[in-house]
């Protein structure tokens, strides 16, 4: 969740650090922090944004070519100058960056503090350098054995890099259920959270796994395990763009990344799928393909948008492959016992790769024989590299905390996983499947033309920027889009929203309609029209605002409504993939109007790495 960035090299570190913080601020933070050495090993930190870290430093000597930087987002402590990080061990030999949760954390205080340690934080980072000093004192050894030892003592994730005032030419750092990956240049490397900050520098990258620890020294990059094998370090290729990771002229990367998805979408479909040649190939499923097709069970876990991704893909999934689908909250997945058969097939949706409750449940899953799918969107992340099989979204990176492309890209390579395996299964005829591909492949230009409708999106923003509450209601396939549409309100406007099943509503939210209430709809034609019209009604019967999202060229529901944004026709299954999008731009518009921090709103992070 939080953000690390380091740097030894023959560049000045601070103006690489600082930047790389600002690269990392949409994963969510409320303190930012350098320690550099120059003339000292001096650790700077200042609660708020890196824009106040800045200007606590302006004329300050900061030169160095060597140095550590991280944005917090606060778990033990609250949000404080005192508890940002890094944090200095005992003697302010060492000084320590970590992103993770150390579970044992208050044992280990005790002990250190029986033995004469003095912390000057509430955080459990601070206890890990301090403990990491200890080993290294008690035990007269080097510190990157030191941070071997401490390691294998640890319960918990962690991300670590750590800078020594006995060496300005060492970093070490480690990893376990957190993410790092260090770029490598001539003479100088860089380390990050993720490959935003580095892109600028190198394209070569080493993304560093569970329980290794990455050792430089001397211009020369070391990994070994925690149990002291050598591992020989992975260069790959960094397959980013600069200009992917900047806004590009809009005001958002929200705003940004809603209008790419006609181009992300189609990127997701991109070399897969022909509907002229009737073709479609997911080439990272491919060896497991005969697995899928005898299951009788498809679990999918997820969380937050990526879980509404998956409540999309059941209906999909169930109605054209005919086979039983789950959707679970990876976070409550791993905790209760799932029964999980040898047969079974395991779908795992994260837009990061490194969503920590996912990772878990992908573990727990493997241990009891079931075959791992994932459907991700960042390559190299944890998340592919501990599956069996699946499928990249290529959509790009997304910067916005709340996730729009990613979403859409999500429910287009899973619809079309459901589709190739219920042609391989012979669950739908060949014209139908021909039809679909001919429908998925109309859905940018189709995004395209709600987006043009953007201006009046806007408007109908502004009327309802001032309301306290909001419900969202759709049916079948669109139930989860209501979910969605709910989500992405509460998230970046901070406005209570619900998401319901319409015929739900009678079931208790109908209590709370009224003048005050705006009700979104989405009213798109399908087999249960009749009944959204009818919910509609029963809305309007207490005073409620209507706000209808329809097929074009719908003219029942919108005499009905107090607004109407009309989406392209389309194949039923696939009108979440139109439906969301004026849902996204409404939540944008509403928050923009309230004054809201659209990209970083409060209390989030982009990936949420910490259980």
């Amino acid at each position: 969740m939080c953000g690390i960035v380091a740097y030894v090299g023959h560049r000045e570190a601070y103006p690489i650090i600082i930047k790389g913080l600002k690269r990392l601020e949409y994963r969510g933070y409320d303190s930012a922090g350098i320690a550099l050495m120059n003339g000292d090993l001096n650790v700077y930190k200042k609660k708020g944004k890196v824009a106040d870290l800045e200007q606590y430093l302006e004329g300050q000597k900061l030169n160095s070519t060597i140095g550590i930087g991280h944005t917090r987002w606060a778990t033990h402590g609250e949000p404080s100058d005192r508890n940002a990080h890094p944090h200095y061990s005992e003697n302010k030999n060492l000084a320590i960056i970590h992103n993770g949760i150390i579970e044992n954390y208050a044992s280990l205080k005790q002990d250190l503090e029986n033995r004469g340690h003095v912390f000057h934080s509430d955080t459990d980072s601070e206890v890990f350098i301090h403990f990491i000093e200890d080993i290294q004192q008690n035990a007269k050894c080097s510190l990157e054995e030191a941070v071997r030892l401490a390691l294998s003592k640890v319960v918990g994730a962690y991300a670590i890099v750590i800078i020594s005032r006995d060496n300005n030419n060492q970093l070490i750092a480690a990893r376990k259920g957190s993410p790092l990956v260090i770029g490598v240049g001539k003479d100088e490397f860089f380390l990050a959270s993720d490959a935003t900050p580095i892109i600028e520098y190198t394209n070569e990258v080493v993304y560093v796994n569970d329980l290794e620890i990455a050792i430089i020294r001397d211009n020369k990059l070391t990994i070994k395990t925690i149990e002291n094998t050598d591992n020989t370090p992975y260069i790959q290729k960094l397959d980013l763009e600069l200009e992917a990771i900047e806004k590009g002229g809009y005001d958002h990367f929200m705003l940004k990344e809603i209008f790419e998805q006609p181009k992300s979408i189609k990127d997701a479909m991109r070399g897969r799928i022909n509907s002229e040649n009737n073709h479609l190939v997911l080439g990272g499923l491919r060896d497991y393909m005969n697995r899928m097709l005898s299951t009788n069970r498809i679990v999918i876990i997820a969380c937050g948008t990526s879980w509404h991704a998956g409540l999309v893909a059941e209906y999909i999934f169930e109605e054209l492959a005919r086979v039983n689908v789950e959707v679970e909250y990876a976070s409550e997945f791993r905790y209760r016992n799932p029964v999980i058969n040898e047969g079974d097939v395991i779908i795992a949706i994260s837009q990061s790769g490194e969503t920590a409750d996912t990772l878990a449940a992908i573990e727990l899953a493997k241990s009891k024989g079931a075959i791992i799918f994932g459907v991700c969107n960042v390559v190299g992340s944890s998340i592919p590299r501990a599956t069996h099989a699946g499928a990249y979204l290529h959509a790009g990176p997304e910067i916005g905390v709340a996730s729009t492309k990613a979403f859409t890209a999500q429910v287009t390579v899973l619809t079309m996983m459901a589709l190739s395996l219920a042609q391989k299964k012979g669950t739908i005829t060949e014209s139908k499947f021909h039809e679909l591909l001919v429908d998925l492949e109309q859905i940018p230009t189709k995004v395209e033309q709600i987006l043009a409708q953007s201006e009046k999106i806007k408007y109908i923003s502004q009327e309802f920027k001032d309301a306290k509450n909001f419900l969202y209601l759709g049916r079948g396939v669109n139930f989860p889009v209501a979910l969605e549409g709910a989500l992405k309100l509460k998230e970046i406007s901070y406005i209570h929203a619900e998401g319901y099943p319409a015929a739900e509503m009678k079931h208790g939210p109908i209590a709370l309609i009224d003048e005050e209430m705006p009700v979104v709809v989405v009213a798109t034609k399908d087999n249960s029209y009749e009944k959204i019209v009818s919910n509609i009604q029963e809305v309007r019967a207490r005073k409620g605002k209507v706000i209808a999202i329809v097929t074009e060229g719908e003219t029942h529901i919108q005499k009905m409504s107090d607004f109407v944004i009309e989406i392209p026709a389309t194949h039923d299954l696939l009108v979440p993939l139109l439906a969301v999008i004026p849902l996204q731009l409404l939540s944008y518009y509403i928050a923009i109007y309230r004054g809201c921090n659209v990209d970083q709103p409060r209390n989030l992070a982009k990936s949420v790495t910490v259980e």
